[in-house]
């Protein structure tokens, strides 16, 4: 197999950039030349991601969860896809920094993933605002900060690359490993009870209620089964690492105009009525 690289002409470079330019081509081929010999286990690959996904603390963060509109997307995780390439070996993935332009405010950046086994090549190239995208809006004013703009940079990358190793793998692996991470969040019938109490106790402590909760499975907390326990801790999870805010996942309820003034309109025609016997009639 052979892999052509074009570098740009050596004056354009520094001698240390031209040393780190060949350094990453000769790691490259070295990479693929070791897929090569070594071809993965398909055996082993489905045992690893098994065991994996048995994990607890993998199935707490194998998901997200974000409301749009009147319903709630759900999907994978980057937690998710960063496991599954390890079981899947011989996968390289990352988020490159290619351009960084303080005057306009913005980086360009480069999510991707390669299976050097299949040589199946998926990359995402993207710009991102040196800005904060917060619940309320984008926040004010550029990002300063060296930390502040590769933080940013690298919450923005991580749903590309995400994508990005999902694309590469086969779509019956992942599947199999997120019904894999839902079977280890259901609980069992027995534990259904308790499991529920606790996750109840745990969103009443953010402020959460009850009554919320059984709303947003449109069921009282007595019906509950073990998959809307999961689809409500998958809820908690995102909750808790703030990628969804307790607003945006329980929206208060509005009033419309066609609401107000059916009320309105009850509210005459009882005026209008006479009072039922014995109410409103004063004692003798």
């Amino acid at each position: 197999m052979s892999v052509n690289v074009n570098l740009p002409a050596p004056g354009s470079m520094s001698q240390a950039t031209t040393i780190e330019s060949s350094r990453a081509v000769a790691e490259v081929l070295a990479a693929v030349e070791i897929a090569l010999r070594r071809p993965r286990d398909l055996s082993r690959v489905d045992a690893e991601m098994r065991r994996a996904c048995a994990e607890p603390v993998l199935a707490d963060h194998a998901f997200w969860s974000f409301p749009r509109g009147n319903n709630t997307l759900t999907g994978e995780s980057i937690h998710l896809a960063r496991a599954l390439a390890r079981c899947w070996t011989n996968l390289n993935y990352g988020i490159k920094e290619l351009a960084r332009n303080d005057e306009r405010g913005e980086s360009e950046m480069l999510a991707f993933a390669w299976d050097l086994e299949a040589n199946i090549y998926v990359s995402n190239s993207f710009l991102v605002p040196h800005k904060r995208d917060r619940e309320k809006g984008i926040t004010p004013g550029l990002l300063t900060s060296m930390r502040d703009i590769y933080e940013n940079n690298t919450n923005q990358g991580a749903r590309r690359v995400r994508e990005c190793i999902f694309a590469v793998l086969p779509e019956a692996f992942v599947a199999a490993a997120a019904e894999r991470c839902r079977a280890a969040i259901r609980p069992t019938a027995r534990e259904l009870g308790p499991k529920t109490a606790t996750l109840v106790a745990d969103f009443g402590r953010g402020g959460i209620t009850e009554q919320q909760l059984e709303t947003k499975l449109d069921k009282p907390r007595s019906s509950w089964t073990a998959d809307d326990y999961a689809e409500l801790s998958v809820l908690f999870s995102s909750l808790r690492r703030k990628e969804i805010s307790k607003e945006e996942a329980f929206p208060t309820p509005r009033v419309t105009t066609a609401e107000i003034e059916a009320a309105s309109a009850a509210d005459e025609e009882w005026q209008g009525e006479e009072p039922p016997p014995g109410v409103g009639v004063p004692r003798e």
